[in-house]
């Protein structure tokens, strides 16, 4: 009985292991449809801030915004492996993109504004390169900073609503800061979870890396001392 039970719980594990264990070819095919979808969100929500800029959307304000983002993203966890998981995905980016249009009619309205939107937008993508290069080149995994990535952006969210509520500037510049370095890491997870197989679906895999990159470029916005503001 002994021996049965310890069979048993071997081929358990057995099982668990064979069930979570991911080849190259998954990988590699989970990294291109990651990097394929994320190029169209990026597209799609620039277009989408575009549309915002050129035609003076409003901004939708902070409870719109909460509701919003949460609510968007709650749906594509919730569909990630049905039909619907695109159509969310483009949903939450969309929505981001038109968050998005109203700093950069604010940036716009500024001196130098376009530069520094240009200057901004370069540095996010250089950053994401690097970062990208340098995971998929070493294979180093960073998935013991997912705990500490985690606390920081609960941090960061509570700090920031005291900074809107109290309209402290010194406190949301902190707070551009801290997410600019939290997005940093965030990329370092997000692609190391990729390639060492921690993360097989690619919807999860580009909304993650979507919004790192969102929250890196209004952070570096925020942190030239534009676009902090919608008002």
């Amino acid at each position: 009985m002994e021996n049965a039970s310890r069979t048993s719980a071997l081929s358990r594990r057995m099982a668990v292991a064979s069930a979570t264990d991911t080849t190259p070819a998954q990988t590699t095919r989970v990294l291109k449809n990651t990097y394929a979808l994320l190029s169209l969100t990026l597209l799609f929500s620039a277009g989408v801030a575009a549309m915002a800029v050129a035609n003076s959307w409003p901004a939708p304000g902070l409870v719109i915004t909460l509701v919003g983002y949460f609510g968007l993203l709650f749906a594509v966890h919730k569909l990630q492996n049905s039909g619907w998981a695109l159509p969310a995905v483009f949903a939450l980016t969309g929505f981001m993109g038109y968050t998005l249009g109203p700093i950069l009619t604010h940036t716009l309205g500024l001196p130098g504004g376009a530069q520094t939107i240009v200057a901004a937008l370069g540095a996010t993508g250089a950053t994401f390169l690097g970062l990208s290069a340098y995971v998929l080149t070493t294979r180093r995994d960073f998935s013991f900073m997912g705990g500490f990535l985690f606390a920081g952006m609960v941090v960061a969210l509570v700090m920031a609503l005291a900074a809107f509520f109290f309209s402290m500037p010194a406190l949301a510049l902190a707070v551009s800061a801290l997410v600019a370095l939290l997005s940093v890491g965030m990329i370092l997870f997000e692609t190391s979870r990729i390639v060492n197989g921690g993360e097989t679906n690619y919807v999860l895999a580009t909304v993650g890396l979507f919004v790192s990159l969102f929250n890196l470029f209004t952070s570096l916005l925020s942190l030239m001392g534009l676009g902090g503001s919608n008002e």
